[in-house]
């Protein structure tokens, strides 16, 4: 079967499962939403902000707060691509139809990735012009130094947790396994490391420590991080690059 037909096999796949569009759906409500809660709160607790405080206030990466939520539900999006498949046994039919079992993951990923980014870069303007509107004077422009990069690095750390829970499913195959994972790993584990003197430099190499950097203008006045907004974003993309070269070499060399 040519790529072209794989591509928009596997967007006939993903557009007719109700759960995955649910989850995109649920990724843009809960992040605009506590984005626009969260924005609203520091407009009102501004003032009562110590000197040190205001001079490390972000206005751009507060209005970003709802990422925190929408990430979870970006983890489903990506599982459920994946391990769909696998909990209904349909993946037997699909390499069948498909035996260039690269050709079949990659376009999978393709249709997904550029779906979860479309969505996850328009999330990202929303949440970012609602968010300034809520913070009333206190708020940054699209147009000031740095916010532009910030916002389309919102939309790009969205589509990267997705991109990165697909290629863990694709080596976990089973979704209640890869949930079962990605959940604590990015919701316990990486708070504890990042929070906890002793681990904080380990937790800074995290993908979503490091990558949730280029949702930052503002550096906060007592940072010590050795990488930049990019460089986050950097480690991010190599913790995707290796979730998704163990989810081929997986799917390669099993059996379904």
């Amino acid at each position: 079967m040519a790529a072209a037909q794989v591509v928009r096999s596997e967007w006939t796949k993903i557009r007719s499962v109700a759960s995955t569009v649910w989850t995109l759906s649920l990724a843009v409500v809960v992040t605009v939403a506590l984005g626009i809660l969260i924005s609203l709160l520091s407009r009102h607790e501004f003032d009562n902000l110590s000197r040190t405080e205001r001079l490390s206030f972000d206005p751009t990466f507060v209005s970003f707060a709802g990422m925190s939520l929408g990430q979870l539900a970006m983890i489903v999006f990506g599982v459920l691509v994946v391990s769909n498949e696998y909990s209904t046994g349909m993946i037997r039919t699909s390499l069948a139809a498909v035996p260039q079992r690269g050709t079949f993951l990659f376009s999978k990923l393709a249709v997904a990735t550029a779906l979860a980014f479309g969505v996850g870069l328009a999330t990202s303007f929303v949440t970012f012009f609602l968010g300034q509107a809520m913070l009333g004077e206190h708020r940054a422009d699209i147009g000031d130094p740095g916010v532009l990069r910030a916002v389309i690095g919102g939309g790009l750390y969205m589509t990267l947790i997705a991109v990165f829970s697909m290629g863990v499913a694709a080596i976990l195959r089973g979704p209640l396994l890869s949930l079962g994972i990605l959940m604590p790993f990015f919701f316990l584990i990486s708070n504890i490391l990042g929070n906890v003197g002793a681990t904080e430099k380990v937790g800074r190499y995290l993908p979503d420590q490091a990558g949730s950097s280029i949702m930052r203008v503002v550096t906060p006045v007592d940072d010590d991080t050795p990488y930049g907004p990019w460089g986050g974003l950097g480690i991010m993309a190599l913790w995707v690059l290796a979730a998704l070269l163990g989810g081929f070499l997986s799917l390669k060399k099993r059996d379904a």
